[in-house]
């Protein structure tokens, strides 16, 4: 991204290679609010202008980390780990597009930004894909480092909660349940109906140890990749959706699928 001022112009860069640039930004600014980049963007300009220079990605960047301490190298290796589980499950098993991983995001933590296509077909099978995604990333864990962290969850937007409420769902009111699957239950509180329902609890664990061990067999059958995606998202600490397709398609390839 480049802009020009009467102290300092710089030639203008190809629209491809503008393009690159805005994708990884964009991917680096994922969990940003619109106020955030529009603060991080007038920030830049004064700099650039204080410097006389054109406004640099480096500007940008900076910007966006806010001056964040580097995520040690352990916990972005783990952060790499994590978000390159649920992409390559996503990607297995064609749930849809993926925008971006983030492994320094503002949180701290690490971000996916995966899109779903809309099959026309919300079977019992495409929910338990998307149970199977949402616990890839805790299935990496224990393939590569052999053990899980808490990462997985601790708050209602984690990945183990939204399973969670996906699995109660399928059970009490999308009519894919095992037991009495023409009732409609309008569970407002997931906490209280599971603590008193003893059965209903057991058998959404067992959904959810499911869709676990499926996340971890579909991650073992294209290791290849899961190794490359994260070599590189640990390196660059932000994809954007067209570099990890690049990176995961050139794996299947190579695995002949």
């Amino acid at each position: 991204m480049t802009a020009t001022s009467k102290h300092n112009t710089e030639p203008a860069m190809p629209n491809a290679a503008v393009q690159v640039i805005l994708n990884r930004l964009a991917t680096r600014a994922m969990g940003l609010t619109g106020a955030d980049i529009e603060r991080i963007v007038r920030q830049a300009r004064l700099k650039a202008r204080r410097e006389k220079r054109s406004i640099r990605y480096n500007d940008l960047e900076d910007g966006i980390r806010m001056d964040r301490p580097q995520v040690p190298y352990d916990l972005r290796w783990r952060f790499a780990i994590h978000e390159s589980g649920h992409a390559v499950v996503h990607h297995a098993l064609r749930l849809g597009p993926i925008h971006g991983l983030n492994i320094d995001s503002p949180s701290g933590g690490g971000y996916s930004q995966l899109g779903f296509t809309a099959s026309g077909s919300d079977t019992l099978g495409y929910r338990e894909d998307m149970l199977a995604m949402l616990m890839a990333g805790r299935a990496a864990e224990q393939i590569v480092v052999g053990s899980v962290s808490a990462g997985s969850g601790g708050t209602d937007d984690s990945d183990l909660a939204r399973a969670t409420k996906l699995a109660l769902a399928m059970e009490r009111s999308l009519g894919l349940g095992a037991i009495q699957p023409l009732l409609y239950r309008d569970d407002k509180d997931p906490t209280a109906v599971l603590d008193g329902n003893p059965d209903l609890a057991a058998r959404i664990h067992t959904r959810l140890e499911k869709a676990f061990a499926r996340a971890g067999e579909t991650l073992t059958e294209n290791r290849d990749g899961l190794d490359a995606l994260v070599k590189a998202l640990f390196d660059a600490q932000a994809l954007d959706g067209v570099a990890v397709k690049r990176l995961l398609k050139h794996s299947d390839r190579a695995g002949g699928s």
